[in-house]
């Protein structure tokens, strides 16, 4: 009974030893994307003006929308909030290549080293994402609202509100651009199918239908079409990764 004892004692050790390394793992992974972050975000403090007024403020200039400030240090915290959230946008690589080092112990030899192609195709979906945002649904969204309205009320936006739709819009759309990767994590786990997608694809499209009608800052069908039809396409995308994962799998 004594040797049972201790070897459940050891076992129980093993496991914890096994858990607090995980979290000590997971600790630095945090660690190395802050670094990351606060990295990006000097690097974007540094070319702050062109940022702001060279790329975020381009699309309100081109649809003649007029900004302006109404906090009295509303600027000063406006710079800081672009620079952090540009700093994630440009770090988004180490992120994502963090969070797969962090998973790669649980996956096999054999998939390991198709990490640095995961991050690279997960970082091209999420600038897609970004830009898709940027060239489409801006413009749409800001001639909508500028041109909406009688002429005896004159559209003014205050800049935070104006701030806070652009970078929403694009980390949104950026986000849903990695669908396909969900798809191929879901896949590698077990518990999305192509069959099953292929199965809901119809309830699928009344998803994708309220999603972006949800997800689009306008109320104009047109930027909820715009979000609308990109997303289909992911989602056929995204039948496709979960199928070659499926495929990786049964392989291995």
């Amino acid at each position: 009974m004594d040797a049972k004892n201790k070897e459940a004692e050891n076992k129980n050790s093993k496991e914890e030893l096994s858990f607090l390394e995980h979290l000590e793992e997971l600790r630095w992974r945090v660690i190395y994307s802050i670094i990351g972050i606060v990295v990006g975000a000097i690097f974007c403090a540094i070319f702050i003006e062109f940022i702001i007024e060279g790329i975020l403020l381009k699309p309100a200039t081109e649809n003649q929308v007029i900004l302006q400030n109404l906090k009295p240090f509303g600027q000063i915290f406006l710079y800081f909030e672009v620079a952090i959230m540009c700093g994630i946008i440009i770090s988004i690589p180490n992120i994502f290549y963090q969070i797969w080092k962090f998973i790669s112990p649980a996956l096999r030899q054999k998939e390991r080293k198709y990490i640095f192609a995961i991050v690279l195709f997960s970082s091209l979906c999420f600038i897609t994402g970004i830009l898709f945002a940027y060239f489409l649904m801006l413009p749409l969204v800001l001639n909508f609202a500028a041109a909406f309205g009688t002429d005896a009320i004159k559209n003014e936006f205050a800049i935070d509100e104006y701030m806070s739709i652009v970078l929403s819009v694009m980390l949104g759309a950026a986000l849903i651009f990695e669908m396909p990767m969900v798809s191929f994590f879901l896949s590698k786990l077990g518990i999305l199918t192509p069959q099953m997608m292929r199965k809901y694809r119809r309830h699928s499209l009344i998803g994708i239908l309220l999603l972006s009608a949800l997800l689009s800052p306008g109320t104009d069908p047109i930027s909820q079409i715009v979000l609308a039809i990109p997303l289909v396409f992911l989602y056929e995308i995204s039948i496709i990764v979960s199928k070659y994962s499926q495929k990786k799998s049964e392989d291995a």
